[in-house]
């Protein structure tokens, strides 16, 4: 399994309610050592009652989440942690194929969709990516991604004004809104602003979408 040289423990909370598959879950983390399983759930209510015990962020690094739960949906459970947490990473779990479910978790604000057929080194890249802030997009994800951002995009790049254009590239190079004011003389508050229309115009929701939609641009030869 990979190593990592992290010193703070991510601490983790695994809602799923299928005992055997909560223990291979926590069997498999437990082979990283930045990883530790602090909570259980075995049903929607029980994952929101035991991300309220802890705190939120203040006492969770992530929360891996099955999407078929009893007593309240995934889906539903995701909203409501985003709502009430908004910087809290969920991971969320399922047996279903990126296709059908990756793309609608992304846009609700999950951290990334993981297949429970997983490998296990995937599981704990996932995990690991998640809990550390990022978001988790395997190539299955990606190409469902690519194809919702393609289809939703009809304007297309053509539609950005020359400013709005100077600050997509920068967006999509990886450029902070701070870095992307410093470059091009703008206040952080008028990057934000010229941010927010390139989402609206190129039909995207958040910076990994945009970043799909700029691939497919390039890709298509508009770029």
């Amino acid at each position: 399994m990979p190593s990592s040289t992290t010193h703070t423990p991510y601490r983790i909370l695994i809602g799923d309610d299928h005992r055997i598959v909560r223990e291979g879950l926590k069997q498999v983390l437990a082979d990283a050592a930045d990883l530790h399983v602090v909570a259980e759930a075995a049903s929607g209510p029980e994952v929101l009652d035991a991300v309220q015990a802890l705190g939120g962020t203040a006492g969770l690094s992530a929360v891996l989440l099955d999407i078929a739960m009893p007593g309240r949906d995934g889906l539903d459970v995701l909203q409501a942690l985003k709502a009430a947490w908004p910087k809290l990473p969920v991971l969320m779990l399922s047996t279903y194929p990126e296709k059908q479910y990756a793309v609608r978790c992304i846009k609700l604000g999950a951290a990334g969709y993981l297949n429970k057929g997983a490998d296990p080194d995937d599981m704990i890249a996932a995990v690991r990516k998640a809990a550390s802030g990022g978001v988790y997009v395997s190539a299955q994800a990606a190409e469902a991604l690519a194809s919702a951002v393609a289809n939703a995009a009809h304007q297309g790049a053509e539609a950005l004004s020359h400013r709005e254009h100077q600050v997509f590239r920068l967006l999509t190079a990886g450029k902070t809104v701070g870095e992307i004011g410093a470059q091009l003389g703008l206040a952080s508050n008028t990057v934000s602003t010229y941010r927010q229309r390139i989402l609206e115009k190129t039909g995207t929701k958040n910076d990994v979408e945009l970043a799909l939609f700029a691939q497919q641009q390039v890709n298509n030869g508009h770029l």
